[in-house]
């Protein structure tokens, strides 16, 4: 790729046009201005070229030059990743700040991944062996949770000639040397450090059943609407209905082996707390800093609009090349809807004719090409890796309104649903998924491993809590005209179950330490105790017992506590709340004679 030559004739915010530039290429990577300002060609017409500025472009002048790279939006790939705090483009924040304080100033020449820092690099391929794209080169343990498998590059194969042995290196020297395939086959020297252009997804060679749950310990989201590794979902919801903190909780408790968290357009308080609590957290799995296993990409509202558009490309890619590693990836980004916002703005101040609320026509082309990027795949490379990519992303529709496009396209492109509600957010109860208006088309996938690995009687249960959160949603109208004492015992007592299934399980506090988390056997024996309540009570009101006994046992409180009284490690007291529970039914048994 020739690298052009031109010079700034326009600039319309972080929109430029440039001239004399017939050389270029599109998406080719450009410096604009005297302080080398980073833009991508959006637009070519003859000479002209459109180009999307990814800084601040205050004090660019006309006639300024634009000196194109040769090179595609791309990010760089390697150790270093984990544990790093990016803007959209892959800018290191702590690198910027600690060299132009907090407000990010012309970076000219900072590098996402240090040139410097050495890594000890263990050689796993032997020399005279055929390789081909993606096999395993040698291994760095990046950090305590994540071993970084250093991959031959995508487009090469060939005979490996030398590598490093044992030893520390740094990203840019030569580990490796290959000599492709062919009598002239030429010597390519392989360093630790990659490139991958971030709007191409990286190749895999199968694409596979997604079959086993992305366990996040949030018992709304695991037993009721679950989603699968290499699944993808989408979390609208209005203002205040807690969109954040949902996605916050994925990432701190999920059990991806790496986490990539994209701020795409957050207000900076929201980001403050996150790359304040990260640190501080511990993995639920390891005990190790959850930092270990995550990527943060920090693009906050007064960031440039246009690297808020980049964002959660470069995010999708950091994906992909752990997934490529063989590693289960879950992707948090927070939130498409002001992605989509960038997309308008950019896409307005081209001039082109705007669709749906002002979005542009190709809005649901970019959403499809986002989550078309997840999936549980076969990597490329001769030892069949199995990776996954899982995509979980907000949408922040104006109004709360589920009918505006970004909410309407994204459901027509994943396979999740968790609708929050305003409602259920001001009566104080979060998670604030509506459950009434939430989905999981991953639930046949995963009935097989519920049934597995935590019991076989799994959506038995399952299926009558929501039977009985339906029954209660048909009764509301009823009870507000005559009031629930007008009910028959039965109907009332589907009230009471269904109080206890919202209180007792659906409700969740994030900032409880025994409830912030829940594993999924602990989850599954909360939910078969309070069916069985329901179930030993319906055979009980039968025989003649009254609704206001059954309400005053004193195994409810037990029950309506266990979620915050009961550690996952000390599953047993729930059986003694189940003894109780049939303790408690026989005595009002005893009691009616």
């Amino acid at each position: 790729m020739t690298p052009a030559e031109g010079s700034v004739i326009r600039v319309a915010g972080p929109v430029v046009e440039a001239k004399g530039m017939s050389q270029a290429v599109m998406h080719e990577m450009v410096e604009v201005g005297r302080n080398s300002l980073i833009g991508e060609i959006i637009r070519l017409e003859g000479e002209y070229a459109t180009i999307q500025i990814y800084q601040n472009t205050s004090g660019l002048k006309l006639n300024e030059p634009v000196t194109g790279t040769g090179n595609l939006l791309s990010v760089e790939l390697g150790p270093g990743l984990i544990g790093g705090v990016f803007d959209g483009i892959q800018r290191p924040l702590e690198s910027i700040r600690k060299l132009t304080g907090p407000f990010i100033k012309q970076t000219h020449g900072v590098t996402a991944l240090s040139r410097e820092k050495i890594w000890p690099f263990q050689p796993k391929a032997k020399p005279g062996t055929q390789l081909i794209s993606g096999d395993i080169l040698g291994t760095v343990k990046e950090t305590n949770l994540v071993e970084h498998h250093i991959m031959v590059p995508a487009g090469i194969k060939g005979k490996l000639v030398e590598i490093a042995p044992e030893g520390n290196y740094t990203i840019v020297e030569k580990i490796a040397l290959i000599q492709e395939e062919g009598a002239n086959g030429k010597k390519t020297n392989i360093p630790m450090l990659q490139r991958w252009p971030v709007r191409t997804p990286k190749p895999y060679t199968q694409r596979l059943f997604a079959s086993t749950p992305l366990i996040t310990g949030q018992r709304i989201i695991d037993t009721f609407f679950p989603i699968a590794k290499g699944g993808s979902a989408a979390i609208p919801g209005p203002f205040g209905a807690g969109k954040t903190i949902v996605q916050q909780q994925l990432a701190k408790w999920s059990d991806a082996n790496v986490i990539i968290y994209v701020g795409c357009g957050e207000r900076g308080n929201e980001m403050v707390e996150v790359l304040d609590t990260f640190p501080q957290l511990l993995d639920p799995t390891t005990g190790r800093p959850l930092m270990e296993r995550t990527i943060l990409i920090a693009n906050t509202s007064n960031m440039p609009v246009s690297a808020r558009e980049a964002s959660i490309y470069t995010g999708i890619t950091l994906a992909e090349y752990y997934r490529d590693m063989g590693y289960a990836v879950a992707l948090m980004a927070d939130s498409t809807s002001r992605w989509a916002e960038a997309l308008r703005e950019v896409s307005g101040r081209l001039e082109e004719m705007p669709a749906e609320e002002g979005f542009p026509s190709y809005l649901p082309s970019r959403l499809a090409e986002f989550y078309e990027r997840t999936g549980v795949v076969k990597t490329i490379g001769t030892d069949n890796r199995t990776g996954s990519i899982c995509a979980i992303g907000a949408i922040s529709p104006p109004g709360g309104d589920f009918s505006e496009p970004v909410t309407q396209h994204t459901k027509r492109f994943t396979r999740v649903f968790w609708a929050l509600d305003a409602e259920l957010a001001g009566s104080r109860h979060y998670p604030a998924i509506n459950w009434m208006a939430s989905y999981s088309e991953y639930i046949p996938n995963l009935t097989d491993w519920w049934h597995k690995n935590v019991d076989a009687t799994w959506s038995n249960y399952r299926d009558e809590a929501m039977r009985i959160l339906q029954a209660e949603d048909e009764l509301k109208n009823i009870v507000k005209l005559v009031g629930s004492e007008a009910l028959p015992d039965k109907q009332r007592l589907t009230l009471e179950t269904a109080r206890i299934i919202r209180i007792a399980f659906l409700q969740q506090n994030a900032l409880d330490q025994i409830d912030t988390y829940c594993s999924p056997q602990k989850q599954h024996k909360m939910l078969k105790i309070i069916i069985d309540f329901h179930h030993l009570a319906e055979t009980i009101i039968t025989k003649g017992a009254p609704i206001f006994k059954v309400t005053q046992l004193p195994v409810i409180v037990d029950i309506m506590r266990m979620k915050d009284n009961i550690p996952n490690n000390k599953l047993e007291q729930l059986d003694d709340v189940e003894k109780k529970m049939h303790q408690d039914m026989d005595n009002l048994v005893t009691t009616l004679g």
